[in-house]
């Protein structure tokens, strides 16, 4: 692609970001689903088509919580994922109807919601280190890109990459497709994605894309403090674009054969305020974020006061303590560190 930055055209979270000072995103699909009765090892991006009125409730838990933008349900849906489930000659369509019902829901909420086409990340590990290159990731990426735009998505929105090789390959294809977008990383290792970029890194990666995104920042990851200290990172490198943080509900445990977060509505209250001081502009949650949560977030956001970034303290004080003592920036490897703080469970 040429070095010449693309232009953004008019979209509906711009308008958005250009007048409020914070958004409020979604919740967790997943936790949702299986609430609803996905079963594991099932291809929740065919629920799309096959149980419309649940992806339907989906997406109102977030709206009628008050997100001011929610994902589609197509995470895994494009061809190298599809593919294990013998399905993926469906990409197209199954973009194009989640995108499809996730418009009627957003047009049919009385106020602006902008409608983010969720796009995940390949499944497969980047060249030289793995067999997926950098052509064939592009294509599978345009091709979810275009059943997303026809279904009527806003922008696009990827997330949980880990690779910097990957990340550019969507910010190619998000232009073939002509869509504005965002972009996350999942920073789960010592404040480092599973491929090894800080956050540092990451701010590095987008100042350089030719197809600059809106907004750019952290999903999932360990926990809410670890999420916290890496939307730190961010802003001290002084990123230009609004920074988005979507943290889990607190940590994951594994309780009578399922996975539950621990993380109260309460608790991602004061997580979404921290996340906004410590510099994020369009704050969500990630897994195990539910409605509730997400109706106490929209509370704590409308009726506290922002305040100064947070010290490393106060986020653990609030949220629990950090994985381990490094966030990546400092060079140092993985060493995890002792929890402390207070969790609500």
């Amino acid at each position: 692609m040429s070095s010449t930055q693309i232009n953004i055209k008019p979209n509906i979270l711009s308008e958005l970001l250009a007048t409020r000072d914070w958004l409020l995103a979604d919740g967790a699909t997943g936790t949702t689903l299986f609430n609803m009765g996905l079963q594991s090892g099932d291809a929740p991006e065919l629920w799309n088509l096959e149980h419309r009125d649940q992806i339907i409730a989906l997406y109102k838990g977030a709206v009628d919580a008050g997100s001011d933008i929610f994902l589609t349900n197509t995470f895994g849906a494009n061809a190298s994922r599809l593919k294990l489930h013998n399905i993926e000659n469906k990409v197209h369509e199954i973009n194009k109807v989640a995108a499809e019902i996730a418009r009627d829901v957003a047009d049919q909420s009385g106020r602006k919601v902008a409608v983010a086409g969720c796009v995940g990340p390949t499944g497969e590990i980047m060249a030289p280190l793995g067999a997926l290159d950098y052509t064939r990731a592009v294509e599978m990426f345009h091709e979810q890109a275009e059943g997303l735009k026809v279904g009527g998505a806003d922008v696009l929105w990827c997330e949980t990459i880990s690779a910097g090789e990957e990340f550019k390959a969507a910010a190619e294809a998000f232009a073939l497709a002509d869509m504005p977008w965002c972009g996350t990383m999942s920073f789960d290792t010592a404040g480092r994605t599973m491929m090894g970029l800080t956050s540092a890194e990451l701010t590095k990666l987008v100042s350089k894309l030719p197809n600059q995104p809106i907004a750019f920042g952290a999903n999932c990851g360990v926990g809410a403090s670890d999420l916290l200290r890496t939307i730190l990172g961010f802003r001290a490198t002084v990123p230009k674009k609004p920074i988005i943080a979507k943290g889990n509900a607190g940590i994951p445990k594994y309780v009578e054969g399922q996975i539950h977060y621990d993380g109260t509505p309460d608790l991602m209250a004061d997580y979404a305020c921290l996340a906004r001081n410590s510099g994020a502009t369009i704050i969500g949650g990630c897994c195990g974020t539910t409605p509730e949560h997400l109706r106490a977030m929209r509370v704590a956001l409308e009726t506290r006061s922002r305040d100064l970034a947070p010290t490393l303290e106060t986020i653990t004080s609030a949220l629990g303590g950090f994985s381990s003592l490094s966030d990546g920036t400092d060079g140092a490897g993985p060493v995890r560190a002792p929890r402390h703080g207070r969790i609500r469970s």
